[in-house]
């Protein structure tokens, strides 16, 4: 009897001690693989990236809830700001690697020795000068006293609404004095209101959202501005990053395209995702996002287009000889050099 006890206890003892081995190698396992997880992690190489406020910034606002580059080995920083001038600066304190802006902001720095270049076209979508005031129906019936929302002077913005005044007026800086520099929600926020501008040069969801009011119009279309389809921004990276980190600019090239490609195919994840950030229904994004006009690329398109007119309206005071002083050798690789006469990428480079 007392050897029987004696021998169940020894088995419950081998039982626990099978258990507790088995148990504890699985933890053991466990804490190996987070271990792994957390040193690959350490690994991921940093990128320092600035976007700004619109449904444009769609696929980088989807790439910071749907991670596109840590698979590539990346990981990325994300800040938001309010204008092309306030990314441009921080980029020339070192503060960021990379940053979307419009091309008109991007010249301003690069002539004044901003180390950077275009690594995407960044969208094309629309953009346009909305007016609620009924006696202003043209650019040309802007009074000293009507206040225009831009999102800073020598903005994408700014600089459309100047070509225009150029080409219907002769003066490109008539309305210098009328400009309020506001971010676009600041903007969109006045216009609603009716208080402090009368007018706001703006793109999606802030321009669908200003039409959707009665008696706002559109009085400039930037498309006719500058003549031609064009980026509205584009993703400029240092040159220390993309000297110093090959495969974090290739890697996030990458992650940008595959983020774009994303919002392509899953507009209605996309609107879901980001209905909440923008305080806009589902659908009614959805609706903005599907919206004519709208297209999300990182073809490029009019790089060179604003230079010219920059230059000679006194914004910057020297001008691109050619596209890869301004552009990364993927950019250059993609609109090519047609022997024997521009193709169609070469073209669309400049404005009509």
């Amino acid at each position: 009897m007392f050897c029987f006890k004696k021998q169940r206890v020894y088995a419950v003892l081998l039982v626990v001690i099978l258990f507790t081995t088995i148990f504890s190698g699985c933890s053991r396992k466990d804490m190996g693989e987070a271990q792994v997880m957390a040193e690959e992690k350490e690994k991921l190489s940093t990128i320092r990236v600035a976007k700004q406020f619109g449904l444009v910034y769609a696929p980088l606002m989807v790439a910071e809830k749907i991670d596109f580059f840590s698979k590539y080995g990346l990981k990325v920083e994300w800040l938001t700001l309010g204008s092309g001038g306030t990314v441009r600066e921080a980029m020339a304190a070192n503060e960021l690697d990379v940053a979307f802006m419009g091309i008109p902001p991007y010249l301003i720095g690069w002539d004044k020795g901003l180390p950077a270049k275009i690594a995407a076209g960044y969208c094309v979508t629309p953009v346009s000068l909305v007016a609620y005031d009924e006696n202003i129906k043209t650019i040309q019936d802007f009074k000293p006293e009507h206040k225009i929302a831009v999102p800073s002077p020598g903005s994408i913005q700014h600089i459309l609404l100047s070509m225009a005044l150029k080409k219907r007026v002769g003066d490109p800086n008539a309305l210098d004095d009328n400009l309020v520099a506001l971010p676009h929600p600041d903007g969109a926020q006045a216009m609603l209101a009716k208080k402090d501008v009368v007018a706001h040069f703006t793109t999606p969801p802030y321009l669908f959202e200003e039409m959707e009011q009665p008696g706002y119009k559109v009085v400039l279309d930037g498309f006719d501005a500058f003549g031609q389809d064009f980026n509205f921004n584009v993703s400029i990276v240092t040159q220390s990053y993309h000297d110093n980190n090959p495969q974090g600019y290739a890697a996030f090239v990458q992650g940008l395209n595959e983020a774009m490609n994303w919002v392509n195919e899953h507009k209605e994840e996309t609107a879901e995702l980001l209905a909440p950030e923008f305080k806009i229904e589902k659908e009614k994004l959805l609706k903005y996002l599907t919206a004519e006009g709208v297209n999300y690329t990182t073809a490029p398109y009019g790089l060179m287009g604003f230079a010219d007119f920059m230059k000679e309206a006194g914004y910057i005071f020297r001008v691109p000889e050619r596209l890869s002083d301004i552009a990364w050798e993927n950019i250059l690789a993609q609109v090519g050099k047609r022997e024997g006469g521009s193709c169609t990428l070469e073209k669309i480079q400049w404005s009509k």
